[in-house]
């Protein structure tokens, strides 16, 4: 077996079900789970009918094998969203690539970028925030790297301190894990944070991995920034060592498509496609027939950030009366403080409410100040309004009777 495999840490969700096997919910409540950012709202329908048309009226359907690079029609449908959403014109034949969704890509680009160490040197670094999506990790322990959590800070919704990391760490980093907005503060990066992580990635040469999936369910009147409008903005119209991530997941509620693209440096995107092409990762050619639908409507897009900003309006003053917690600049996670040891907290929550949230603690890693998840809990607010609305109203219940 592969001795990298016991590096890994259980999967977050692995450690509530075990935390949960001790203390079973009682009876009395119906279950309502806000732990796992799976988007909930209805799949419009003409993607769905795309989807059909493409297994029954299209000549090849499937009945060949799709190319890793996609369709032509697939990868300018990406250019042409990028130019409607950032004002940014992309060659599809090398600075898009469509992927099996986001997560997937995330953890084989780590496996493209990172080069071993030669015997008797210190693994190459993977620096990445803290907290985290646990895929970083991951990705990097397989590719042989060792993870770098950046401190965070909590009086600026745990935004990185990428000053707190030793020039030492930036000399041996490969790759930079990023999320804007993030998982699972929700916080968008600022230009001038941009700029900072261009010119670091300038000086020691390592790869900026930009995971943007929750980049259009956002409560500000404009939309979060994205890494190559950031690039564009900056006189970067290469994207040189950058690469950044989005999904139709969270967009259009399709996570059962599993369907997103990579954009950026031509210059990385093409090892990237020949990586692919041999880990055999070519999307289903209906999964991009679909994909090309959902990629070329914003009507729906805009409905759906309107439910969750509806969503969000009643459900975050209902807890900000028990807990600390605010409404976050994008995504569709709550990300509260709360009294006492978090993952004891989701225990007994979900043992006398049947309310299952995530324990920050297991979001992040220990720091010199500690875990910056610990007293922490995330909160996804995927399912319809009415039962999110409940959930509060339970949490309430149950932090009062505890005070």
């Amino acid at each position: 077996m592969n001795p990298l495999l016991a590096h890994l840490h259980p999967y977050p969700f692995e450690r509530l079900r075990q935390l949960f096997a001790s203390a079973p919910p009682k009876p009395g409540f119906a279950p309502i789970s806000l732990g796992m950012g799976e988007p909930k709202h209805a799949t419009p329908p003409f993607i769905q009918q795309a989807m059909v048309d493409a297994i029954y009226n299209t000549p090849s359907g499937l009945a060949t094998y799709p190319a890793t690079a996609g369709e032509p029609k697939l990868r300018e449908a990406c250019c042409q969203w990028l130019q409607r959403r950032y004002g940014l014109s992309l060659d599809p034949a090398t600075q898009v690539l469509p992927v099996n969704g986001s997560r997937e890509a995330l953890f084989a680009l780590a496996q493209t970028v990172v080069a071993p160490s030669p015997t008797g040197q210190p693994a190459p670094l993977v620096v990445c925030p803290n907290p985290f999506y646990q895929i970083y990790e991951g990705a990097a322990l397989l590719a042989g790297a060792q993870p770098y959590f950046v401190a965070s800070d909590p009086a600026r919704n745990f935004a990185a301190d990428w000053d707190s990391v030793p020039e030492a760490v930036w000399a041996r980093t490969q790759l930079l894990f990023v999320c804007s907005p993030g998982n699972p503060t929700g916080a968008v990066m600022p230009l001038a944070e941009w700029q900072k992580l261009f010119a670091l990635s300038d000086l020691h040469g390592f790869v900026i991995a930009s995971d943007e999936c929750y980049s259009e369910i956002y409560f500000r009147d404009e939309p979060p920034l994205g890494s190559l409008e950031a690039a564009a903005q900056l006189g970067r119209a290469d994207f040189k060592n950058l690469i950044s991530f989005t999904s139709l997941s969270k967009r259009s509620n399709v996570p059962g498509m599993r369907s997103g693209f990579v954009a950026g440096d031509a210059a990385l995107i093409k090892p990237f496609l020949l990586y692919r092409t041999y880990h055999g990762s070519a999307m289903s050619p209906v999964v991009q027939s679909a994909s090309i639908a959902a990629w070329g409507d914003e009507t729906h897009v805009v409905d759906n950030r309107a439910q969750y900003r509806s969503k969000f309006a009643q459900v975050t003053p209902i807890l900000a009366g028990v807990l600390d917690v605010a409404l976050p600049d994008a995504g569709f996670y709550l990300w509260a403080r709360v009294p006492g040891d978090d993952a004891a907290f989701a225990r007994d929550l979900h043992a006398l409410y049947n309310v299952t949230v995530l324990p920050g603690s297991y979001l992040a890693r220990e720091g010199p100040g500690g875990n910056p998840g610990a007293q922490r809990i995330r909160m996804a607010l995927v399912a319809d309004t009415a039962e999110c609305v409940e959930a509060a109203q339970r949490i309430v219940q149950f932090v009062t009777s505890r005070t």
